[in-house]
């Protein structure tokens, strides 16, 4: 049996809930990651997993025997990261998750630069704006606005966000330009609705000045939960929307959008890359994350320093 194998099978399996799901990540074969797992488990004479048709629960000897195997397989990590030649020229495979709109305007982009720097590091990169188990879904890192709701994930926070409301002159020349975020509520006026991929909850409009905070829900015809398509919508004369302003800058510089209620501001959202406590940071990891933090150093829409964007005239 190859036990660092069996290890990693085992990790992955309690990690992601269930056979199918370890064995996708790892690439292998479920027969494959089971038979490990029993071998495994032979090997030490005691079960480590309670596995019935619906889950996959750990034992108390399988809860120990994960929390050793987790540090043990990151000093291995971290031995192969400390050798010289992994240091220069890290490579590997990293499963990054981001949302939609950041990762199609800011990061995509971007990547030939850290591709020409980091050759032999692919990326398989998830898009999408639903919210990511880490663990399960054996995610490195994340790349998210918002404040962190699970305090147990390590988070290095990377820039912030200003957000701004805007509508296209067709819907602004039928429905007029609002002068009080107030006027969003009325029958006059319609916003594109945000809600949740996960809770389905939809997302209030947030507006702020001279000390004053409305929240307005509005009244919606659409309501979507990704952001791309949330902009196509404003695009489209459907309603008002709010976004952040690395989203809308193109758009409002070539007057497909203008901005809408711009003397009231938005609380500014912070943007992190996260990724689990219990995974070292590999090399290819730390290069990764270091080169994130420096590309959103250089964007100005990506710290708050910018003016809002210009109507094109």
């Amino acid at each position: 049996m190859d036990k660092f194998s069996a290890m990693q099978a085992f990790v992955r399996v309690v990690e992601a809930g269930n056979f199918t799901k370890a064995a996708d990540s790892l690439q292998l074969p479920k027969p494959t990651v089971t038979r490990l797992v029993q071998m495994l488990e032979a090997q030490l004479q005691t079960k480590l997993l309670n596995r019935t048709t619906r889950r996959v629960t750990v034992t108390p000897d399988g809860a120990a025997y994960y929390d050793r195997a987790i540090r043990l397989l990151g000093d291995i990590d971290e031995l192969e990261s400390s050798m010289s030649h992994a240091k220069t020229s890290p490579r590997g495979r990293l499963r990054i998750d981001v949302g939609s709109s950041v990762g199609t305007l800011v990061l995509i982009p971007a990547l030939p630069q850290f591709h020409a720097l980091y050759p032999d590091i692919q990326i398989d990169l998830g898009v999408s704006d639903r919210p990511v188990d880490l663990l399960s879904e054996n995610v490195d890192c994340v790349l998210r606005g918002g404040e962190l709701i699970d305090q147990s994930l390590v988070a290095r926070r990377v820039g912030e966000l200003q957000f701004l409301a805007a509508a296209s002159p067709d819907y602004l020349k039928r429905h007029g330009m609002p002068r009080h975020p107030r006027e969003l509520e009325s029958g006059a006026h319609a916003v594109i609705g945000f809600f949740s991929a996960r809770t389905g909850r939809q997302y209030p409009f947030d507006f702020h000045k001279d000390g004053e905070r409305i929240e307005v829900a509005g009244r919606y015809v659409l309501s979507v939960n990704d952001s791309n398509a949330y902009v196509a919508a404003g695009l489209a004369g459907l309603g008002v929307v709010q976004a952040a302003t690395f989203m809308l800058q193109t758009h409002i510089s070539r007057g497909e959008l203008e901005p809408v209620l711009a003397d009231w501001c938005s609380e500014p959202v912070p943007i992190h890359v996260v990724y689990p406590p219990n995974r070292h940071l590999s090399a290819k990891l730390r290069v990764f994350v270091d080169w994130v933090a420096e590309l959103f150093a250089r964007d100005d829409l990506m710290q708050r320093r910018s003016s809002l964007p210009r109507v094109r005239r």
